[in-house]
């Protein structure tokens, strides 16, 4: 059986006893089962994995003995921010979660003209926690050992406008670039995705006045989630870790 690997939200120590959060403890007691003795593997977010024990497992609490430590860094050497148009239902969460597989840093929530989701602040901001734990249940499942931050939800335009020196890449059905030609030595990119509508021609303009570089991706029209995974996918083979 493969040894569970949980993620906890504390910086974590060798030689220490530590109760598992609410959610990992009701993932190993409850749904896996787990009792004393087994072996679970954490993580906290430092590149470290962790060993450990459990030494007590209730309905309630899991309470595990860290044993000891290893770095294990399988980061991608592209640093990779994705703004994604909020796409809806299912979608959104499957776009979240392949994209921490594939590597990304940081996913950017945005909202644009032909946006298709209308939910108000409150429930937005529980969108943005629930899109935070699908990327660290996925960081669980691919093996890797540092979060994705997703961040609070943007407009179009304020994210466009932020400029952190990355180069920044939008997907267009008539540029003449492509992911091939994009200089070897980039190693932190914007990657821009419009809704399932597609960006405004104003959109298009706008991130043009804002320094984006316009991509094509191949000859056929893609759904918004297969555009951000088969682009994130192509950045990794040129830039990044893949192939």
């Amino acid at each position: 059986m493969r040894i569970p690997r949980i993620y906890h939200p504390e910086p974590l120590q060798t030689n220490t006893t530590i109760s598992l959060s609410d959610d990992a403890a009701n993932h190993v007691g409850r749904v896996l089962r787990m009792v004393k003795g087994q072996a679970l593997e954490l993580f906290d977010g430092s590149n470290h994995i962790f060993s450990a024990e459990i030494i007590e497992s209730s309905k309630k609490e899991v309470r595990v003995q860290i044993i000891d430590s290893t770095l294990d860094n399988r980061e991608s050497p592209l640093n990779l921010h994705l703004g994604q148009v909020i796409s809806r239902g299912e979608k959104m969460e499957f776009t979240i979660q392949k994209s921490v597989e594939l590597g990304v840093n940081i996913i950017t929530p945005l909202l644009s003209a032909r946006c298709g989701v209308k939910l108000d602040s409150e429930r937005l901001a529980k969108k943005v926690q629930q899109w935070q734990k699908i990327a660290i249940a996925a960081c669980e499942q691919c093996g890797r050992n540092q979060i994705p931050i997703i961040r609070e939800i943007q407009t179009l335009e304020a994210w466009c406008a932020e400029n952190d020196g990355a180069f920044k890449v939008n997907l267009h059905p008539r540029a003449t670039e492509s992911i091939n030609t994009l200089p070897a030595s980039v190693k932190d990119v914007r990657l821009l995705i419009g809704p399932e509508g597609g960006l405004s021609a104003e959109e298009i303009a706008m991130t043009a006045k804002y320094q984006f570089t316009d991509i094509l991706l191949g000859p056929r029209v893609l759904r918004t989630e297969t555009t951000a995974l088969t682009a994130i996918a192509a950045l990794q083979v040129r830039l990044g870790d893949l192939g």
